[in-house]
């Protein structure tokens, strides 16, 4: 197995990404490397270079970037050419800690999107109180989306927490303003109907976001606008409530030496919290498995994206994806809300 490496997207590139394929490296014999991007700075890192193979690129995509037309002008980025290199067939995955809307153009643009699925979705798994973690897309990649957009996100996310995440029948939700069928916006309200005739997944119904990190499904479907802020709002109120607590710790002898008993559990409670240990971000809907890596990601994070790539390759859930989407079994239903969307309009 092969899987292709931008060694200079994120926060602490090219040292942890370099750190974190070495260790995945030493773990994982079954898997090479390939590294793209600057080969002088890749190599101050590098220590053991088996099974690691550095292609040298000057040029790499920024933060600040415009997604679409810096993966079209930026042909040699390193983002850009460790997607080429699965489009060649010279790796299995790609991996980036990168510009996230410019992994999605790289995705779409290089790559290729599975015929049959309409729209791709970006999908992290996030933290549970019992520490399962469950599976959220749309976040990002689409700032609109229509009901059978929606019906294919089930899909997908269904696939990859059966294949990878190891959980059998897993239970796919729609997020909403309510758990009750008649709840929502016209999105929610013809999604739920798509989803509830459906034979595919396991469809459970409506949840609401304040039950999300309650263990209440596997897999929560919702459009990237929602997700998107979703997502920003778990990371704010965590990163708020751990400012918060330790505000409250350090203010006062006592408070001081109950926070030096609590340190160790504080800690793990923190890292229970971060979305990042469960791996990165997967972009599903294209012809390989592409994922983003936080930005802030460390040799640990990147470690864990590692083990996530190795899995979706090993289990095939891609495959299994263009599988399920060629056998037609949700097509009837998709073209049924086709029509009703188009009956609606006029």
């Amino acid at each position: 197995m092969r899987i292709a490496i931008d060694a200079m997207g994120g926060d602490h590139a090219p040292k942890e990404i370099v750190l974190g394929v070495m260790k995945a490296a030493a773990q994982y014999k079954d898997v090479e490397f390939i590294l793209f991007g600057d080969e002088i700075k890749i190599n101050e890192y590098l220590a053991d270079k088996t099974r690691i193979r550095v292609v040298h690129t000057d040029e790499k995509i920024e933060s600040d970037d415009e997604p679409v037309r810096a993966v079209k002008r930026k042909k040699k980025a390193s983002m850009v050419l460790a997607a080429q290199a699965v489009k060649d067939g010279e790796a299995d995955a790609c991996i980036s800690a990168g510009n996230t809307g410019a992994l999605m153009a790289t995705g779409l643009f290089v790559i290729g999107r599975i015929k049959g699925i309409d729209r791709p979705a970006l999908a992290p798994t996030l933290p549970t109180v019992t520490g399962k973690g469950f599976v959220m897309l749309d976040l990002g990649a689409n700032s609109e989306a229509k009901p059978e957009h929606l019906l294919q996100f089930g899909l997908m996310g269904s696939v990859y927490a059966e294949k990878v995440r190891k959980i059998e029948r897993p239970r796919v939700a729609l997020l909403n303003i309510g758990t009750e069928e008649t709840k929502g916006n016209d999105l929610t309200k013809r999604t739920f109907e798509l989803m509830k005739n459906q034979n595919v997944y396991n469809f459970v119904g409506n949840v609401e976001a304040r039950d999300i990190m309650m263990d209440v499904a596997d897999v929560i479907v919702t459009d990237g606008f929602t997700g998107n802020m979703v997502l920003k709002s778990i990371e704010g109120t965590a990163g708020a409530f751990f400012s918060l607590m330790k505000m409250s710790l350090l203010n006062g002898f006592k408070n001081k030496i109950a926070a030096s008993f609590l340190k160790k559990d504080l800690m793990e409670l923190k890292a229970k919290m971060d979305y990042s240990e469960y791996g990165g971000a997967c972009l599903f809907g294209v012809q390989a498995p592409v994922i983003k890596a936080h930005g802030s990601s460390n040799a640990s994070a990147i470690f864990s994206t590692v083990r996530q790539a190795r899995e979706m390759v090993q289990k095939q859930v891609v495959e299994t994806i263009k599988t399920e989407v060629a056998s037609g079994h949700l097509q009837a239903e998709k073209e049924k809300a086709e029509r009703e969307g188009g009956t609606k309009s006029e």
